[in-house]
């Protein structure tokens, strides 16, 4: 559908796109075509960062679980909801899918709806059950999903953190799991534990293996026992076809899945979530490089709170100590411009490779000696320095 606009580009002028995750070649997004059509993002993913990045569109600071107002109360008014579904069953319904998240707030909302019906979508349980005469066009096309292989991308250090957030999960405990490399190496590291849960906003192919093992069936949870909770789905083949007509997943609307009150009610909820930097007080910057928009808020303030709510709950935030070309993540302050994403107040512990910073109740000087504790070894001294500066007396934490 994205390919079809750009071929309609020279009759268009000023079309607003609001997304959240894009992934793969739209076209729409190049240069040639910024005259026609203007991202309007809730959330900067790949696709569309260049884009964004060269003013040829904009970024909506946003919560997850609210995107859905901005539709419903037309601060974000929708002409029209283009969605992927699957083909309609005996009864005339299509599924969502794998991304019910925002779009079924954008089906009850839009003026009008296009469906794109692809064979290759699966048909999933929960709020993305759709009647074919809801649809005020429907376009047939036969495409592969997009696939994504965070399993191929850890390292040592993702396999310790790994690892280390392994060992704060106790048995009967709720799963909340972000993008990528790290949680995927914790559900790795978790084939010894017993009758897990998961409510979460998405996952990945990690959660297959558990779930067929026994360690996930969800069987404590008090909202939707017996049931995995998500309101999307990325990751490889495998994955749509596990959850493909599988009354064991629901996918629900996101402003119910990441509602703060709603997650709290589970017991012992481990929310993992990732970073770009975190400084010494435990400001979290998840959502920029500086003034560089990189990504966006997401969810992750809605599980890091509801996790911290929950009962035995714990809210973490896993970074390795440096990135890929060796910048520190624990740094003494963070980059101009970049967005806090987590406030030092709702951060509770942060993971590295080397080891797990509890924050919660300690004051700064205190903070800032724990997460140096779990900095990179070479960039202790330089955080270290940094911290008597600041806090003058902090030989004696």
């Amino acid at each position: 559908m994205m390919h079809q606009l750009a071929r309609q580009a020279e009759r268009l002028k000023n079309v607003e796109l609001i997304s959240i995750s894009l992934y793969g070649d739209l076209e729409i997004d190049k240069p040639e075509y910024q005259s026609a059509f203007h991202f309007n993002s809730l959330f900067v993913s790949g696709s569309i960062r260049k884009a964004v990045g060269e003013g040829r569109g904009d970024y909506v600071p946003v919560f997850l679980s609210e995107i859905p107002e901005l539709f419903k109360r037309n601060i974000l008014p929708l002409d029209v909801a283009i969605v992927q579904v699957s083909e309609p069953d005996r009864h005339g319904f299509c599924s969502l899918g794998t991304s019910v998240d925002i779009a079924r707030s954008a089906v009850n909302t839009a003026r009008h709806v296009i469906a794109q019906v692809n064979p290759q979508v699966p048909r999933t349980h929960g709020d993305g059950m759709i009647h074919q005469d809801s649809f005020h066009a429907m376009v047939f096309q036969d495409v592969p999903l997009h696939e994504a292989h965070f399993s191929d991308n850890a390292g040592a250090a993702e396999q310790e953190i790994g690892r280390l957030i392994a060992g704060l999960i106790e048995d009967r405990s709720t799963l909340q799991l972000g993008i990528g490399s790290i949680p995927d190496a914790v559900l790795r590291c978790l084939h010894g534990h017993k009758d897990l849960g998961v409510h979460t906003e998405m996952f990945s192919d990690g959660i297959i293996d558990l779930v067929e093992k026994g360690v996930i069936n969800n069987r404590y949870k008090s909202v939707h026992p017996n049931k995995t909770v998500t309101a999307f789905a990325l990751g490889t083949r495998r994955l749509y076809d596990f959850v493909d007509d599988n009354p064991s997943f629901v996918f629900l609307d996101i402003d119910y899945v990441n509602e703060p009150h709603i997650i709290r009610r589970n017991a012992k909820v481990i929310a993992i979530n990732s970073a770009i930097e975190v400084d010494v007080t435990g400001q979290v910057c998840a959502d920029s490089i500086g003034c560089y928009q990189y990504s966006g808020v997401g969810g992750q303030m809605d599980f890091i709170r509801g996790a911290a709510l929950s009962e035995g709950g714990k809210p973490i935030i896993a970074i390795t100590s440096r990135t890929a070309k060796g910048i520190p993540r624990i740094v003494p302050l963070l980059k101009p411009g970049a967005g806090v994403v987590t406030t030092r107040a709702h951060a509770h512990y942060i993971v590295t490779e080397y080891g797990v910073a509890y924050l919660f109740g300690k004051n700064l000087r205190q903070r800032a000696k724990a997460l140096i504790n779990i900095a990179h070894p070479d960039d202790r001294e330089m955080l270290e320095k940094s911290c008597f500066e600041r806090f003058h007396n902090f030989s004696d934490v």
